[in-house]
């Protein structure tokens, strides 16, 4: 048997075994030691194993994932979170469906003082849900748009995976963070719009909240200011070369850790608890990435992405046309891996394609990590989904893992709107990028 069909064959066994709910990380690590030791040897296996989960959790360069991560539950346990989400719903809370539009909007201001897609999905849950809950809103469209907001982290600056991008590719991480600041507007437009179209088909999905005084929304702004200091603090040290962006992770926790403290928001308590929950979802998503580590090593000795970029490249159709093949890729892709791990087993396969058909690097970053956040929202892997049922098990109660899905459909829509709006008129990631390099 040939390991292409090796490939496939463990391919469909991993789409078997999700069925059983048996958490993602596992199934992939499974999988690809299996698969692994069936081409190569088990004995070489068993060594891959250790050296690519040590490799992951010691990395220098992911060290930004668990410094994101704990400056999310710093602003979280320290009030921030709370504050922008106040913000939100003081203008939108009594608009059908406002406090689903508050939440994705607080995600995306989330997003500037987090930059991990996993953590802002799993903050907002927190916070959003249970007022959704309150307010009678429907579990898929609330819990939908936690999910599907907290996607808005994984392109809002600072983020990870454009961290990861930009090492992989030698791209500028300052350009490729301000590349991300539109797109994100944008993303937030569009999910605010699914979110009225979806109440205005069907009122019942998100019944009005309170109405606030204007004296009260403008005294609600002063919930932004501590959000818009800390990404202040993280950009403009970016900018200037004060500091590398994996130190931004620990600068920007220092800068939410300095607010809250001289707020006095943060007890000793919520400190402690903002750094076991920092361990818990680092630890979280440091497995799915050493799990898509291990699955990426058996893909690549099967040969399937290398033998689809050949075939890609072989192509005798229009650069336009290629580079819809490679993001239909992404997003098939996305589907089944961790956003990470697609991007590091793939981007060294397709950025000499898309290079060469002389698209703009910075451009193909933004619209990857676009085509990915489908991934976080998708089955079966679908991070973001498992982490909004998971912690929304312990805040509102159980909610079915099919409302979830249906829930994100609308918003799976609108990111394919967003997409080719992104790809007509480029100029929307390129602007700033052009502007301040």
């Amino acid at each position: 048997m040939s390991p292409t069909a090796i490939g496939i064959i463990g391919i469909l066994i991993m789409l078997a075994i999700f069925m059983t709910k048996m958490p993602v990380a596992y199934v992939m690590t499974l999988v690809g030691f299996v698969g692994f030791g069936i081409l190569i040897s088990f004995p070489a296996a068993l060594a891959l194993l250790p050296r690519n989960f040590y490799d992951s959790f010691s990395s220098y360069e992911l060290t930004t994932i668990p410094l994101f991560v704990l400056m999310g539950q710093l602003a979280f346990n320290g009030g921030i979170s709370r504050k922008l989400y106040n913000t939100a719903y003081s203008f939108m809370g009594n608009i059908k469906g406002g406090l689903a539009m508050a939440t994705v909007s607080t995600c995306t201001a989330f997003g500037a003082v987090c930059g991990s897609s996993p953590a802002t999905a799993a903050t907002m849950a927190t916070v959003g849900m249970p007022e959704m809950k309150r307010f009678g809103y429907a579990d898929s469209l609330s819990a939908g748009s936690v999910a599907s907001g907290g996607g808005l982290g994984m392109i809002m600056p600072p983020s990870v995976v454009l961290i990861i991008y930009g090492i992989l590719t030698e791209q500028s991480i300052g350009a490729l963070f301000v590349s991300g600041i539109l797109p994100a507007f944008l993303m937030t437009f569009l999910f605010i719009t699914c979110v009225y179209i979806t109440c205005r088909i069907d009122p019942n999905q998100g019944p009005r909240g309170e109405k606030f005084t204007l004296s009260q929304k403008i005294k609600s702004l002063l919930g932004l200011a501590d959000t818009l200091a800390v990404f202040a603090l993280v950009m403009s040290g970016l900018f200037y070369g004060f500091f590398t962006p994996t130190e931004s992770a620990a600068v920007g926790v220092f800068g939410v850790l300095c607010v809250s403290i001289i707020r006095r928001q943060l007890t000793w308590k919520a400190f402690v608890k903002s750094l076991y929950e920092t361990l818990q979802t680092s630890t979280m998503i440091l497995f799915l990435i050493a799990g898509a580590v291990v699955f990426g090593k058996f893909l690549a000795v099967t040969r399937i992405p290398f033998e689809v970029a050949s075939w890609v490249s072989g192509l005798a159709l229009s650069p336009f046309l290629i580079m819809g093949i490679i993001i239909l890729i992404y997003f098939i892709g996305g589907c089944f891996m961790d956003s990470l791990g697609l991007i590091m087993l793939t981007i060294p396969i397709f950025y000499p394609i898309v290079t060469n058909l002389g698209y703009d690097p910075i451009w193909f970053g933004v619209i990857i990590v676009l085509v990915t956040e489908m991934g976080v929202i998708t089955p079966p892997v679908g991070i973001n989904v498992y982490v909004v049922y998971g912690v929304s098990r312990g805040v509102v109660g159980d909610i079915a893992l099919e409302d979830i899905f249906r829930g994100i459909l609308p918003f799976l829509i609108a990111t394919v709107v967003g997409i080719i709006i992104l790809i007509i008129f480029p100029q929307i990631i390129l602007f700033l990028p052009h502007l301040m390099y």
